[in-house]
């Protein structure tokens, strides 16, 4: 018998009383394939982090803002490290963040992820089960440990310190979303090859699923967003739908249907939630009911995940039509849009002047905030599909694969070029 298809069967019985939600089953029914345990975290005693001291754009609230920001004024690549990104899946690739240290770590569709001094200099690498597409998600970084989940359908723990792996916890089929860290525990949506899917929250010591919630069908790719302020956790669904529960207690309790795929991450500021859906709009809604507040046409999908500049009531957000759009928070309406001549589906980066943005035409550009125009472009190889990090020094961005890499690779009478894989860049500024 297949043990995913009997083990939802088993979790929709359970769950039946409860409208579908199974929780505290972790002792009695283990993740598919099970948590495998190298070591545990130890904490030496200490309470846990309350907050993860790195995620994915910034936040469980996924804004992706950084007031006190700067980006370099007059750019250049310092150094890049290679064949990070080796593989044609078109999905947006997974981030760098940077650690306490100002080390950064980031993690490839090649199955690998590493730590990295401002000097380029390799810390550590590891390495997931990898089977096919690697790692999209963008680590968390909590307890001096590294959380990210993988196409291999398994969420992992590493050491920060030395990249030992502390365990490998197996959900489903595959993850491509990018875990939330919050007291203890790690949220991340995981997918079902059915086409199904899970939100799914993780002991971050043991890896033991400690809730999960299978309502969310099709392929999850969405990253959730957690506001504690309004009490909900959201995510997006390829079934077209945002799923919402309350937070800290995990009651579902709404789902807001655009009628096309939601991929990319959700992010939530005022009480509603902002998100694209392939359907070509932008959306808010309000996080109490699920009531739609506005929604944006842009020319083409969005899987760009927005950025939510609360300060000036900014939203900024990418589309497949090639434009970055700077949309009023409070109503929808577009401020500005520029042409970056390729596709995004990164996320933006909003800094205290600038807008840091990636697109298809394989250029990282910085845009001024308040009037959309360019202010420099660093190109590379490969489409530029990551949400870029800015530190106090210098901007990192990641690449997919080049065309001819690819290329190269599916023929038999040639190796495929190191330079024209995808890297993780290092961009300062040439006068410093």
């Amino acid at each position: 018998m297949d043990e995913r298809h009997s083990r939802r069967a088993f979790l929709g019985t359970v769950g039946a009383a409860a409208g579908g939600v199974a929780t505290g089953l972790a002792g009695c029914v283990a993740a598919p394939g099970g948590s495998e345990t190298d070591s545990r975290i130890e904490t030496d005693g200490e309470p846990l982090s309350e907050a993860a001291a790195a995620q994915f754009r910034g936040g469980l609230q996924r804004r992706g803002v950084y007031p006190d920001a700067t980006v370099p004024t007059d750019p250049a690549v310092d150094w890049t490290v290679r064949e990070v990104n080796t593989g044609d899946h078109t999905a947006a690739k997974a981030s760098p963040v940077e650690v306490p240290g100002g080390d950064v770590v980031v993690p490839g569709d090649n199955g690998e992820i590493r730590r990295v001094t401002p000097a380029g200099e390799e810390v550590w690498r590891s390495s997931v089960d990898r089977t096919g597409r690697g790692i999209h998600g963008t680590p968390a970084v909590a307890n001096g440990a590294v959380y990210v989940g993988a196409y291999d359908g398994a969420l992992y723990a590493f050491d920060l310190e030395s990249g030992e792996r502390y365990w490998r916890a197996k959900l489903g089929d595959a993850i491509g979303s990018s875990p939330g860290y919050h007291d203890g525990t790690v949220y991340i949506a995981v997918e079902y090859h059915d086409p199904s899917g899970a939100m799914f929250a993780v002991d971050a010591v043991t890896g033991d699923v400690v809730w999960e919630d299978q309502r969310v069908t099709d392929h999850p790719h969405s990253t959730a967003a957690v506001d504690r302020r309004a009490g909900r956790l959201v995510v997006g669904s390829n079934d077209g739908y945002l799923y919402a529960w309350s937070y800290p207690d995990l009651e579902y309790l709404w789902k807001f249907p655009t009628g096309r795929p939601i991929k990319g991450p959700v992010a939530t500021a005022g009480g509603s939630a902002v998100f694209g859906s392939w359907d070509g709009s932008v959306y808010r809604v309000a996080l109490d009911d699920g009531t739609e507040e506005w929604s944006f046409r842009t020319g083409g999908l969005v899987m760009s995940g927005p950025s939510i500049e609360a300060g000036t009531g900014t939203v900024y957000v990418g589309s497949h039509d090639s434009n970055l759009y700077a949309l009023a928070f409070e109503d929808g309406g577009k401020r500005w849009s520029f042409d970056t001549g390729g596709r995004i589906t990164g996320c933006p980066t909003v800094t205290s002047e600038h807008v840091l943005v990636g697109s298809y035409d394989d250029t990282c550009y910085a845009v001024e905030k308040a009037t959309g125009e360019e202010v420099w472009a660093v190109e590379g190889v490969g489409n530029v599909t990551c949400a870029p990090l800015v530190t106090d020094d210098a901007v990192y961005f990641t690449e997919r694969a080049s065309p001819v890499y690819l290329d190269a690779k599916k023929a038999d009478d040639r190796d495929p070029d190191p330079e024209e894989s995808g890297a993780l860049y290092r961009v300062v500024d040439a006068g410093e």
